[in-house]
């Protein structure tokens, strides 16, 4: 398939910065999501390296050949779009043939039956052959926009987030779908979203992107452990990561402005970083409400999620969340106990936001 990167690239729009020395290297075969708010720049790089922008400055390589000159044509990827871009009076299956029959290079008529009857089974649409798109959910539609890309066997799949306009249920069948059809293919996938629940089930690698900079790149897993800083702290995972300032005395975490004590036994040890303003970051999931554990606190709000319930917690005017068992009994205003697994504790810089554990 193809190897992607962009190197040292900016992009201008009058006196806008849409992107800014931006750095991606997504290896051949590998699923890479770029997670990132509304107006971060995401679709701004998938345009860049679909060939519809041209970078103000830096280069994009395709497996290291410099495109920045290169038509869209000539980059040979596949653009999958929240709109669906079909044709709605044509049958699903002149929809799918319609890119196999360009008036230059048209394919034979017995490779485009093959290729789309291939599409049409893995993406399970052989059904709908022959009903019109107009007359398709959103599911299926989607499904036939992802076929169109497919019968192409492009080098690069570029999708700018397909399943946002789809209801709950579908967008997590198709999430699964999706990563089978990657894997199953073998394919290069860039895949925009602004959804960190998306890219934290689907990515091989995620980019997280904030204000047309990457502040941090890795496995779902290592930046759901170790964000970089505050911002992607509070980005990726639902609920968020739980802030609070406060200081390390005595090698325990005082939270002001309240100043309840709890114990740090974190990866970042204490010395040359006692008393200094902190940040400190705590997963809901390890924040545990237990008779006998050192702060008090109120119930201030359940959310039930069935097999488990998110509860706040408020300390006075300090809210903090807490993932419960969905059996808990917890009712609003009913006072509780609470400590932390002191081995999870992130420290962050109050001043610059910035992960102890990266600092160096």
């Amino acid at each position: 398939m193809a190897h992607i990167q962009l190197r040292n690239i900016t992009k201008s729009f009058g006196n806008h910065t849409a992107l800014a020395d931006l750095d991606i290297d997504i290896a051949d075969g590998e699923f890479f999501v770029l997670l990132g708010e509304t107006g971060a720049g995401k679709t701004t790089t998938l345009r860049l390296i679909a060939g519809l922008e041209k970078p103000t400055k830096g280069q994009v390589f395709i497996d290291g050949v410099d495109v920045a000159n290169w038509g869209a044509a000539e980059r040979d990827v596949a653009l999958v779009l929240q709109q669906y871009s079909l044709y709605p009076r044509y049958t699903v299956r002149e929809n799918l043939e319609f890119p196999l029959k360009p008036k230059i290079r048209r394919l034979p008529d017995a490779e485009i039956k093959e290729r789309v009857a291939r599409a049409a089974r893995t993406l399970r649409i052989e059904h709908l052959l022959d009903r019109k798109v107009d007359r398709l959910s959103g599911g299926e539609m989607q499904r036939v926009s992802i076929g169109r890309a497919i019968v192409r066997k492009p080098r690069v799949f570029l999708m700018d987030e397909p399943l946002s306009a789809l209801d709950a249920k579908l967008r997590e069948a198709l999430r699964t779908e999706l990563k089978n059809l990657q894997m199953q293919l073998g394919a290069t996938f860039l895949f925009v979203t602004h959804d960190q629940i998306e890219a934290m089930s689907m990515g091989d690698k995620v980019g997280v992107l904030h204000n047309g900079r990457i502040v941090q790149t890795g496995t779902p897993q290592e930046i759901y452990d170790n964000p970089r800083d505050t911002y992607v702290a509070r980005f990726v995972g639902s609920p968020p990561m739980n802030l609070m300032e406060g200081r390390l005395v005595g090698g325990r975490a005082v939270v002001a402005p309240k100043d309840f004590e709890l114990p740090y036994a974190g990866t970042v040890g204490t010395a040359g970083v006692e008393g200094q303003p902190l940040v400190f970051g705590i997963r809901p999931e390890d924040v545990r409400l237990e008779s006998g554990a050192p702060i008090e606190a109120v119930v201030h709000d359940v959310e039930n999620h069935g097999v488990e319930k998110i509860v706040t917690l408020a300390i006075d005017d300090l809210h903090l969340r807490a993932t419960v068992s969905g059996q808990t009994r917890l009712e609003i205003e009913q006072p509780v106990r609470f400590g932390w697994n002191a081995e999870k504790v992130a420290l962050f810089d109050r001043a610059s936001g910035l992960s102890l554990r990266h600092a160096g």
